[in-house]
C-alpha cells in the first residue's frame, strides 16, 4: 500500500518549534501503519517562516557549514520510514550572498535523493498587508526541474508560484511524473482567488497527482498565508484537503487509477514532445 500525505502548518521564525511540530504530526500520520509506503508533503519555508527574507539567508549562511537544515529533516524522514519531500528550505548559493529556496526529498533511510530549486520567484504586488513581495532580493533562481524516482511512482517537484507557470509542469509531466508536488506559501489574496482553480488544472491537463501542502494563518511578521491544502486525483478530484488550521491529510494512491485515466484519454500528443 502506497499512501501520500500533505502536512498543512503555520510556520514560525524558529527551526525547533517548527520540527517538532512536524514531528508531531508525523507521529500521527504513521501511527499504526506497518507496511506501508507514504510520500509525506511539507510547505514552502516549513522550518523557518514568519520573519524577514533576510534572516532567511542568515539561516543558510549559520547551517551552511553543517548542514543542519538537511541533517535535521533526514533524521525525521529515518525516525518516521517515510519519504519526506521537505517542504522548502534556504539553502546558501554558491555567491555566498544568496539562497535557493529549495524543496529537499528524503528517503526512509534518511538519505538526501533529490532537490529542487525553486525557478519561479514572488516578485509581485498584492493588495494585502505586506502589499509588495521580492523574493529575488535574496534568492537565488533554480535553473532545471527536477524528478526523484521511487519504486512505486515518479516524483515531480515544483514550489508555490511555480504553479502559475503550466509549462515547469507540462516539463516534469513529460519526463514521466506520476505525482507533482506543490509545497507552498500561498498568500490569503492570491490563495483566495486561484489556488484551488491552478491546483486542479495542473492535475487534469497532465493527469498526475497533485499533492499541495501550504503554510496556514497569520505569521509574525503579520504576513497572511490561504492554507487549503488538497491532494488531488488525475482526473482533477480533490480527493482530501483541510482548509484552516494546522494538521495533515492523507489519500492512498493508485497506480492502476493513473494508467486507466491515461490509457481512456491520451494526451501525449506530438506537440507535447
Amino acid at each position: 500500500m502506497v499512501k501520500l500525505s500533505a502536512i498543512q502548518l503555520s510556520s514560525a521564525a524558529n527551526v525547533e518549534t517548527n520540527l517538532a511540530k512536524i514531528a508531531e504530526l508525523l507521529s500521527k500520520i504513521t501511527a499504526n501503519q506497518e507496511d506501508v509506503q507514504h510520500l509525506v508533503v511539507l510547505p514552502e519555508c516549513c522550518l523557518y517562516f514568519g520573519s524577514k527574507d533576510s534572516e532567511q539567508l542568515d539561516l543558510a549562511i549559520a547551517s551552511a557549514t553543517g548542514n543542519d537544515l538537511c541533517l535535521a529533516l533526514g533524521e525525521l524522514a529515518k525516525k518516521f520510514k517515510v519519504y519526506l519531500v521537505a517542504g522548502t528550505i534556504p539553502i546558501l548559493s554558491t555567491s555566498s550572498t544568496k539562497f535557493t529556496n529549495s524543496s529537499c526529498v528524503f528517503n526512509p533511510e534518511g538519505e538526501l535523493i533529490g532537490q529542487y530549486d525553486k525557478i519561479h520567484l514572488f516578485d509581485v504586488n498584492v493588495s494585502d498587508s505586506t502589499k509588495s513581495y521580492c523574493e529575488s532580493r535574496y534568492t537565488q533562481a533554480g535553473k532545471e526541474i527536477s524528478m526523484v524516482n521511487t519504486e512505486f511512482a515518479n516524483i515531480g517537484l515544483s514550489v508555490c508560484f511555480d504553479l502559475r507557470f503550466p509549462n515547469l509542469f507540462q516539463q516534469l509531466s513529460i519526463a514521466g511524473a506520476d505525482i507533482i508536488t506543490v509545497p507552498s506559501a500561498f498568500t490569503r489574496v492570491t490563495g483566495k482567488a486561484h489556488w484551488q482553480t491552478l491546483l486542479q488544472a495542473r492535475a487534469i491537463e497532465n493527469q498526475v497527482y497533485i499533492v499541495a501542502a501550504g503554510q496556514e494563518g497569520v505569521h509574525e511578521n503579520g504576513r497572511e498565508t490561504w492554507g487549503h491544502s488538497m491532494i488531488i486525483n488525475p482526473w482533477g478530484e480533490i480527493e482530501q484537503s483541510i482548509e484552516t488550521g494546522e494538521g495533515y491529510i492523507s489519500i492512498d494512491y493508485h497506480s492502476e487509477e493513473l494508467t486507466r485515466i491515461r490509457q481512456s484519454m491520451p494526451l501525449n500528443s506530438p506537440l507535447n514532445k
